[in-house]
């Protein structure tokens, strides 16, 4: 086992290093921006408006709202990357780290706005009546032959087995960790209540996460920011310190400081590039998933909605993480006991117990992992579902919700160090193919979001009026004809199911 770990560490080790996923997915995020002229910095608010504000297409196609879409996206990436992977970055790469995590936020929204755009568009209906799409239906249809095929084939198998482990043991081993140790209670009490609350709620499907995700997902964000923003108030006066540190240090690199492990410049890039995409996950494919069951009138103002969503996680919910962190001096507090600077999983709740007072902190730190990573679980749920429609069919769906509910279990209860590293390979090997067709399918993401803007610029049209100026757009017929039903299934090599009268 010692040395599968060792394997499996020198394995991730190179996926998210400096010389092959970073640089693949910065480079996309940056190109994706050129080429769509800027479009997360000023149509920024419009998406937040219709997502947030409006919330819905009225009279349209969908499983569930756009909002819903959102906080689905939101539920699966707002986890513990948002409070232990800022620690790891900032306490590795320094407080610089923050500076380059929104970067990739800033470089992602184009990203995610790609991807979100090609999952609406090339999405299908399967035989159940539920939408599917994402980069393991999008790949296949957008990009013709055999490289297509296996592009789709790839992401899928990657995103069903990360479904496992960094969608839902991993996170399970969070909770239950952090619940006996502020609480003490055995994991497997804890296990058997997640378990049934997973199982609960996926039964009812896509439409059930989407209801709980968009009452439960803003209050976990409220709840989570206002403590954080009690904290900088508390320390206003450090802020503007805070800040010339994250930018000089961004440049230069932090020096050795008592226990602290000294970085340079390349070390805080590293691991600022590479957690924030871990917590955002642009590029990645997944949040795409869940956009290709939106209500939504075209693919461009899903898109749109689905970019807000990297805004929210890494320049809201990871600025305060890191912002309380440094404001607090957590990041460079020394263990007495070791002598040595406290670990990632440590650095957020002694930011929060020193900023709060009493106990407050603490259990602020406890209750919002709970929630992020119940949330993580109940996202990737409907990812790993998707995907698992896609290689086998409708008919291991619901096989698949109860094993994966049960699996909740298994990751409260059992060590896993070796399923977080095999984890993070799922995760970076799935980004791999994604990005790929991301940048294949540039042209065709860039011209019809040009031409949908132009009519539209404030998203604000009606259905009819989009029709109007869509309806000998090349490509718009086909995009509605992804809404008939089983039509998934011509898409994957499997026959459509024929009815009971007409079978030989």
């Amino acid at each position: 086992m010692d040395q599968l770990q060792t394997v499996l560490d020198n394995i991730g080790s190179f996926v998210w290093g400096p010389f092959f996923l970073i640089p693949l997915l910065l480079g996309t995020g940056l190109y994706l921006t050129i080429r769509l002229g800027f479009l997360q910095f000023h149509k920024l608010f419009p998406a937040l408006n219709l997502g947030i504000i409006r919330r819905r297409d009225a009279d349209t196609e969908g499983d569930i709202s756009q909002f819903q879409a959102l906080t689905t996206a939101l539920a699966a990436t707002v986890g513990t990357g948002n409070i232990v992977g800022v620690a790891t970055a900032i306490g590795i790469g320094g407080p610089g780290a923050l500076f380059w995590m929104w970067v990739t936020g800033l470089l992602g929204m184009a990203s995610k706005y790609s991807e979100a755009y090609l999952a609406v568009r090339f999405r299908t209906t399967d035989e159940a009546g539920d939408k599917s799409g994402g980069p393991q239906y999008y790949l296949q249809k957008a990009i013709k032959g055999p490289l297509g095929k296996t592009l789709a084939l790839t992401f899928a198998v990657f995103a069903f087995l990360a479904s496992f482990g960094i969608g839902n043991m991993t996170q399970g081993n969070s909770i239950a960790a952090n619940v006996e140790g502020s609480w003490n209670v055995a994991p497997w009490i804890t296990g058997i209540i997640l378990t049934v609350m997973t199982l609960l709620v996926l039964v009812g499907g896509i439409k059930a996460i989407g209801k709980v995700t968009a009452g439960f997902v803003p209050v976990m964000i409220v709840f989570y920011v206002a403590a954080s923003l009690y904290i900088l108030i508390a320390n206003l006066v450090d802020i503007p310190a805070a800040f010339a540190l994250i930018f000089t240090d961004a440049f230069t690199g932090t020096a050795a400081v008592g226990g602290f492990t000294g970085s340079i410049l390349i070390i805080a890039i590293q691991y600022g590039v590479a957690r924030g995409m871990f917590s955002n996950e642009s590029g990645m494919g997944s949040a795409a998933i869940a956009a290709a069951a939106a209500q939504t009138s075209h693919p461009v103002r899903q898109g749109l909605v689905s970019m807000t969503q990297t805004f929210i996680d890494t320049l809201i919910v990871v600025t305060c993480t890191g912002l309380v962190i440094i404001t607090t001096g957590a990041w460079n507090v020394i263990d007495e006991a070791t002598g040595e600077q406290i670990s990632a999983a440590l650095m957020t709740g002694e930011a929060f117990s020193h900023g709060l007072p009493g106990e407050w902190g603490h259990w602020i730190v406890t209750i919002g992992l709970i929630m992020f990573a119940f949330s993580t679980i109940l996202g990737w749920s409907y990812y790993g579902e998707r995907n698992v429609e896609r290689l086998f069919g409708q008919r291991l769906v619901m096989p698949y919700r109860v094993v994966f509910s049960l699996v909740v279990f298994v990751g409260c209860t059992v060590p896993l160090s070796i399923v977080w590293s095999f984890s993070d390979i799922m995760n970076g090997l799935m980004a791999l193919p994604n990005l790929i067709g991301l940048l294949v399918l540039s042209g065709l993401i860039a011209r019809e979001t040009r031409h949908y803007l132009k009519h539209d610029p404030k998203l604000v049209a009606s259905t009819a009026e989009i029709e109007a100026f869509m309806v000998d757009r090349p490509g718009w017929a086909d995009w509605k004809s992804g809404n008939v039903v089983g039509s998934s299934r011509t898409h994957t090599g499997r026959s459509p199911v024929k009815p009971a009268g007409d079978r030989h």
